[in-house]
Formats: structure tokens, sequence, C-alpha cells
């Protein structure tokens, strides 16, 4: 039922929304930053919490991944296509940034890449995934 996981969600959304206000406050900017990036990342690590605590339950799991499936890509479409209208308008040292941003995340992707373990599964790697899915590596 996808029902279930959605009070996590919105706890998430809630907190990244208000921290999200609130570093833009300190920054001084009249905006939200970052709110919808500390949201994913405060799912991603409550859920990871609840599930080695054992307190998350299966339906909860995959309702969780069903809305972690709609969302996710939906937001990233449109932080990217917000992102693309200000470097524009923000000038060359923006565009720079924003080429250096992706430069960088691309040489760091492999040397992470390396820590992790080969018995992970597809699945696994989904918020609340189940485990049952073998290595395709």
């Amino acid at each position: 039922m996808v029902i279930f996981g959605v009070a996590l969600l919105a706890i998430c959304f809630l907190s990244g929304v208000f921290f999200g206000d609130l570093l833009g406050l300190i920054l001084g900017i009249d905006s939200n930053v970052g709110g919808v990036g500390f949201a994913m990342l405060f799912l991603i690590l409550l859920v990871e919490y609840l599930k080695k605590k054992d307190k998350l339950n299966k339906q909860t799991q995959e309702g969780v991944a069903f809305w972690s499936g709609m969302y996710i890509p939906i937001v990233i479409a449109m932080s990217a296509q917000q992102n693309v209208a200000g470097a524009l308008d923000g000038g060359i040292l923006a565009i720079i940034a924003g080429v250096a941003a992706v430069v960088i995340s691309w040489a760091v992707v492999p040397l992470l890449s390396k820590g992790g373990s080969v018995n992970e599964s597809i699945e696994g790697s989904i918020i609340g995934g189940d485990q049952s899915v073998g290595n395709s590596r």
C-alpha cells in the first residue's frame, strides 16, 4: 500500500524546507537554499537508521520506495531547469562554478565507488528496497 511511508516523507520534507529557509536567512538570501536536498538527505538517513534498528516494516519500506521513485526525478528535473536559468542570468562566474561542480563530481564518483561492497543488490540502493535481487555486476 503506497500510503505507508508518507508520514516519513512529510516529516523529511517539512524539515528540509525549514532548514533550507534557515540557511537562506543565514546567508541573507530571501529564498529557500537547498531545502529539497536537505529533505532527501534526511529521508535517506532516517530510513537507513530505522532499517538498522529494525523499526521499519516491509509495507512502509515499499511505500517510501514508491514515493521516492515518484518524487526524486521530478525534483531533479525542476532543480536542473531552475539552476540553468539562474546560471544564465548570473553570468559567466555562475556557469564556470556549475561546470566545475560537475567535473569535480565526475572525478570523485570513481573514488567513492571503490569503498562499496560487491554484494550489494540493485534494489538495496533504492530507499527501503527489498534485498531479494541478486548482484548484477
